[in-house]
């Protein structure tokens, strides 16, 4: 309504400005212009006269200058009927304008305006989140164009994983990190990452690919609190609550003291407590009458077709792994090529979590694997010999031979 009272009186103050000079009259009237001009006449013919007389002008041109004056004068006089006539006629525009400006303005109006764009609600349907997001957005894929033409830039990756995480575009966060995870090997901040966005990709579930990147990260960094939470994580939707308990309970014990994040762990670590009583008390593991024994003899070497490919300062990692689920090393032992070849033992004094023990499986898989860079996840180029399946009763000496390579 106060719009249409403010262009109300918008187009009245534009009448009050054009319509009276289209409507006044003239300012002296038809009979003094007239007179006006009958005067002017006969002062004219007085002065054509007394030049007359005084021998000015001959009667020739004295007829022909009256004649001239006389047809001036009869012009004067038509012009101004003419004038007046004409004004009278030109007001025709002023109906025009006070009539039709306003029907077609308001016609035009019901066809493309929008009454509600002036209302509080269209004001505030403008939402600043709403510009930032689309700000967001036209930044984001000006990076992804970006790394169309320079691929292999890990931290541009990592950047664009996490801007589309933070816009919920997780299938775009997905190959993004994978691109990061493809140029920067087994780092944990990256795997956690990745596997964080391919769990919400998937409706937040932690199984297979995920669990296995978080494990691979809480093997390099046991103490990292992310690893930690999501490992907890995973082992509750597994339906492991004694592990998920006691991961996030060093979780808690990392946590600075009564810190928000802190005080949610402990929410949540009350609440499967209350669900699952049998998780605030670890279990004591019931092993076979043998597994306080659990000795795995490993002999180690080297092929010769292989022996140009390695340096004397490799590192050889030799370890046991689960015939199936997360590939964390049961066992591990670090040494040399120039060590080689060796026989080592593998027990359970070498697990790098207590929840992941050789003498808590029946059988395992063995391997010794040759890696230049001395990273403990493999690599491709990594030299490796394997022993797919060997029972932890098994007492014999196991011989792997290196004599291959990782693709």
């Amino acid at each position: 309504m106060l719009f249409l009272l403010i262009v109300s009186v918008l187009i009245l103050i534009a009448f009050l400005l054009i319509v009276p000079p289209l409507w006044r009259k003239q300012t002296v009237q038809d009979s003094d212009l007239d007179q006006r001009n009958i005067l002017i006449a006969q002062h004219r013919l007085a002065e054509l006269k007394e030049n007359r007389r005084s021998g000015g002008l001959s009667q020739a041109q004295y007829d022909a200058q009256l004649a001239d004056l006389e047809q001036a004068l009869s012009d004067d006089l038509d012009i101004k009927s003419h004038a007046s006539s004409a004004q009278s006629q030109g007001r025709w525009v002023v109906y025009l304008l006070v009539i039709g400006v306003p029907l077609l303005a308001g016609s035009l109006y019901l066809t493309l305006g929008n009454s509600q764009a002036i209302s509080h609600s269209a004001e505030m349907a403008v939402d600043p989140d709403t510009l930032k997001l689309a700000e967001i957005n036209k930044m984001v894929n000006g990076l992804a164009e970006k790394m169309k033409a320079n691929p292999d830039d890990a931290q541009g990756w990592l950047m664009l994983g996490r801007s589309y995480k933070v816009l919920e575009d997780y299938p775009k966060a997905v190959d993004a990190f994978a691109n990061a995870y493809r140029l920067l090997g087994d780092q944990a901040e990256v795997m956690l990452l990745y596997a964080d966005t391919i769990a919400y990709a998937n409706g937040k579930n932690l199984a297979g690919k995920p669990t296995e990147l978080i494990f691979k990260a809480l093997a390099l960094e046991p103490d990292n609190m992310n690893a930690l939470w999501l490992g907890g994580m995973a082992k509750a939707q597994q339906g492991d609550a004694v592990a998920a308990v006691k991961l996030w309970k060093k979780l808690d014990a990392l946590l600075p003291p009564g810190s928000d994040a802190q005080q949610e762990i402990q929410g949540l670590l009350a609440k499967i407590e209350s669900e699952a009583p049998q998780a605030a008390v670890e279990p004591e593991v019931t092993q076979p009458t043998n597994a306080p024994g659990v000795v795995i003899d490993v002999q180690v070497s080297l092929a010769p077709e292989l022996q140009k490919s390695a340096n004397p300062g490799d590192t050889v990692f030799i370890y046991a792994q689960a015939l199936s689920g997360p590939k964390m090393p049961l066992a591990i032992v670090r040494k040399q090529v120039s060590d080689l070849p060796l026989t080592v033992s593998l027990n359970d004094a070498m697990a790098m979590m207590p929840n992941m023990k050789l003498s808590k499986f029946a059988k395992v898989k063995l391997l010794a694997r040759i890696s230049k860079s001395g990273n403990a996840i493999s690599q491709p180029g990594d030299l490796i010999g394997v022993i797919d399946q060997v029972h932890i009763s098994d007492k014999n000496n196991h011989k792997i031979v290196i004599n291959g390579k990782v693709k």
